[in-house]
């Protein structure tokens, strides 16, 4: 069995394009899907994988770790980098696809079978609407309420929220006071039931960090996402050795290296290595290894198309120290019409039992695909109140 071709399928979903890979055989019919969505970075993205296509070909794709090796370290640049891990993770995730469906089974019955049930979804506040979740501009506490009962009215039991505002380096009370006033008008409306997340998007700078983590910890927060910068993993550490929240941090690392080092200062509660970026399923399992030893949770991120949620829910089912699944459900209409899965969600808590289906569990429609091609992603810039660039 040999490799003999990877194509990429771009399909737009306004805020990103998704980048689905397929890795195609010699057998008739067996070719693996990936994922390699890497917002602003599509071009890049399908050029390094058109760059590792060509140490791929002819190979045996059942020899995962073999050809990840490969990828990694046959240049002199290893693939440390965000667009070449994320072209390295795409790849990665359709050979274990295709593993599965050559053994017949479930990817994670490949990795010692489940060590759960069930894996709990949550959902971004409105559902993944970009202009409901990622708050730009301050605006009515209310209106996050509506959005967190509507969020539960839809069966999540759990949901993330970017109530924390853009600010300055240093900034005075009243992005502090507004934070408080989001977070305190979600858990009235949802009561205590529900698990809250803010997200700060790394935007505060360690100072802000800390003080919202500060303004935040008596509402109980199921956790509390990178609070300042990543590369920043002392300062992360300091705020979470300050509050009772747990800290969640990780989404923007890419390899190992970078969680071994967030973990032996142990920095956070939750680590979230994105699949699509962080090297695959394959370095997401010695990632899981690390934390395992660490006890400190996972619950990786996942905000982009179906290919990478049925990555994460896999891994989840086979990872002891997966707690929850990052899942978005309202980005574009047409993301149920380009995909289909092999994973059951019962709608009341949003629930997921496992894919019985060999591999990945899914099937791209790839001419709904052709419906969407690629777009420019919509521009996402951010401006502090002086006119300076600011995070986004």
């Amino acid at each position: 069995m040999k490799i003999t071709k990877i194509e990429t399928l771009v399909c737009n979903a306004r805020m990103r394009n998704w980048i689905f890979v397929k890795v195609l055989t010699d057998q008739p019919g067996l070719y693996g899907w990936g994922e390699a969505t890497l917002e602003w970075h599509t071009r890049g993205v399908i050029g390094a994988i058109q760059d590792l296509e060509q140490l791929l070909i002819g190979e045996d794709p059942t020899r995962v770790e073999y050809l990840w090796q490969v990828m990694y370290r046959q240049h002199f640049w290893h693939g440390n980098g965000i667009v070449r891990g994320t072209a390295i993770s795409g790849i990665d995730i359709a050979l274990w696809d295709i593993v599965g469906k050559v053994h017949g089974v479930p990817c994670h019955k490949l990795w010692g079978g489940p060590v759960r049930d069930t894996i709990r979804l949550y959902s971004h506040l409105g559902g993944g609407k970009m202009e409901d979740f990622y708050e730009t501009t301050p605006g009515d506490a209310n209106r996050f309420a509506d959005l967190a009962i509507k969020t539960v009215e839809d069966g999540f039991t759990a949901f993330k929220t970017m109530a924390v505002p853009e600010t300055m380096p240093l900034e005075g009370l009243k992005p502090v006071k507004y934070a408080e006033a989001c977070v305190s008008a979600m858990r009235d409306a949802v009561g205590d039931e529900i698990d809250i997340m803010v997200d700060c998007h790394a935007r505060p700078s360690p100072r802000m960090g800390h003080l919202f983590a500060q303004a935040l910890d008596p509402y109980g927060l199921y956790w509390f996402e990178e609070p300042c910068w990543p590369e920043a993993a002392d300062d992360i550490a300091a705020i979470q050795r300050a509050v009772k929240t747990p800290i969640a941090t990780g989404e923007r690392l890419v390899g190992i290296h970078a969680f071994r080092d967030l973990l032996e200062k142990r920095a956070c509660s939750v680590i979230q290595p994105d699949i699509t970026h962080c090297g695959g399923l394959s370095e997401a399992r010695r990632i899981a290894a690390l934390a395992e030893a660490y006890r400190v949770a996972m619950a990786p991120h996942n905000p982009q198309g179906p290919v990478s949620t049925a990555a994460s829910i896999e891994f989840g089912f086979a990872t002891p120290s997966y707690i929850i699944c990052e899942a978005v459900h309202r980005d574009v209409p047409w993301r149920k019409d380009v995909v289909s899965e092999g994973f059951e969600v019962e709608p009341k808590g949003r629930i997921v039992r496992p894919n019985s289906r060999p591999g990945l569990g899914i099937e791209i429609n790839e001419k709904e695909v052709a419906k969407h091609p690629f777009e420019q992603e919509l521009p996402q810039r951010s401006f502090y109140s002086d006119g300076s660039p600011g995070d986004w």
